[in-house]
């Protein structure tokens, strides 16, 4: 365990070097935030109470949104870019003969990259949201807790289809197509876009049940304080569940992957 969690201290000090990168990021989900919300502002004025959502909830969803951006990456990147430069160089086959777990290994990176990006890049844009616009932060402190590990949660689920995804690189070569593909849906289908519950008839039903629904929208709500009680007990759940169906389809992937390894480039 010391040494994963001195993995997950190495990316949060390797990303935390990029600055520059980190300040223009959250400027611009500062600026995004700005437009969505006079969006949303906009759109509350004409449909009051859409999605069963005032018009305060609805301006912090977007704020809260543009914080797990980066943290649960809905858009990719991370260890994902690592994992393809090394199929390009020929480094993954170094990679697995290192004494330490291949999907430990990139999952405690991931932690690290995610802890950086929930205070580098996340923090800022919901302080600049909460004073320029009327919104709900929570009432009881416990919530704040629960919150952290609802965020957790989505950044294991984020991961484990992002490494699903990354393995496809042992057939491919390349993962870039399966990762734009992945993109879109992952964007349309956490709620970055929009609250799922605005979804309309059966995919409004069906949003809620699949893994990305656990990126966005499961925090959100939580932050909210739209789930409490055994509802609160359910989404944590639904985030757990896939967290380990995800891990252990990565674990088996993973084996099927590496019975035969063909090394591109070095």
């Amino acid at each position: 365990m010391r040494l994963y969690a001195a993995v997950v201290r190495g990316a949060f000090l390797r990303f935390s070097t990029y600055r520059a990168a980190t300040l223009a990021g959250a400027f611009t989900n500062t600026v995004f935030g700005f437009i969505l919300a006079y969006t949303f502002i906009a759109l509350w004025h004409a449909r009051p109470g859409l999605g069963g959502y005032d018009e305060a909830a609805a301006v912090t969803y977007i704020w809260v949104s543009q914080a797990l951006l980066m943290t649960v990456a809905v858009m990719g990147g991370g260890f994902e870019d690592d994992i393809q430069e090394r199929f390009r160089s020929g480094d993954i086959a170094v990679d697995l003969y290192r004494p330490v777990d291949f999907q430990g290994w990139w999952l405690a990176t991931d932690l690290g990259r995610a802890a950086f990006h929930l205070l580098g890049r996340g923090v800022a844009p919901v302080l600049v949201g909460a004073l320029a616009f009327r919104t709900r932060m929570p009432e009881h402190p416990l919530t704040w807790a629960v919150f952290l590990l609802s965020v957790l949660l989505a950044v294991v689920v984020s991961f484990g289809l992002r490494f699903l995804v990354a393995l496809t690189g042992f057939w491919l070569h390349d993962s870039e197509g399966v990762r734009a593909l992945t993109l879109m849906v992952s964007i349309f289908f956490s709620g970055m876009l929009l609250p799922l519950a605005l979804f309309p008839g059966w995919l409004g039903e069906l949003a809620p049940l699949l893994p990305w629904a656990a990126l966005v929208k499961v925090p959100t709500d939580v932050f909210l304080e739209r789930v409490t009680g055994t509802g609160l007990l359910g989404a944590l759940g639904s985030q757990l569940a896939w967290a380990l169906v995800l891990l252990a389809t990565g674990r088996l992937v993973q084996l099927l992957a590496t019975r035969k390894v063909v090394v591109q480039g070095g």
